[in-house]
């Protein structure tokens, strides 16, 4: 095993109701920090063979904001995932339907070719 390691860190404030307020986050390895409304962590279990996930986001992420959160990371993981399988055809597939999504909720203009 490497002798390498980088942390990345999360720091939530919440309220009283243990609503979130505000996200920092760290990563050490890149000498990287800042301040978020939203974060979703996803970790596959091998083991397991399952998925856990950590959804964040603070009382004050606006609904247009969220929006273009999830457009944005279903783009980016049609790109993880054709790097990470090398299956260019489902890639093309995801990426698709992140665009015809994002049509529909008005964030991107119909392409009327």
């Amino acid at each position: 095993m490497s002798t390498v390691k980088s942390e990345i860190t999360f720091t939530v404030h919440m309220d009283e109701n243990q609503i979130p307020e505000a996200i920092q986050w760290n990563a050490d390895g890149a000498d990287e920090k800042g301040i978020c409304d939203a974060a979703f962590l996803t970790i596959w279990d091998k083991k397991e063979k399952n998925t856990l996930k950590i959804d964040l986001w603070t009382k004050d992420m606006m609904v247009e904001d969220m929006q273009m959160f999830f457009h944005q990371m279903m783009l980016s993981m049609s790109d993880t995932y054709k790097r990470a399988t090398g299956d260019e055809k489902t890639a093309i597939e995801m990426r698709q339907f992140a665009l015809e999504l994002g049509e529909k909720m008005g964030l991107i203009k119909k392409n009327e070719d």
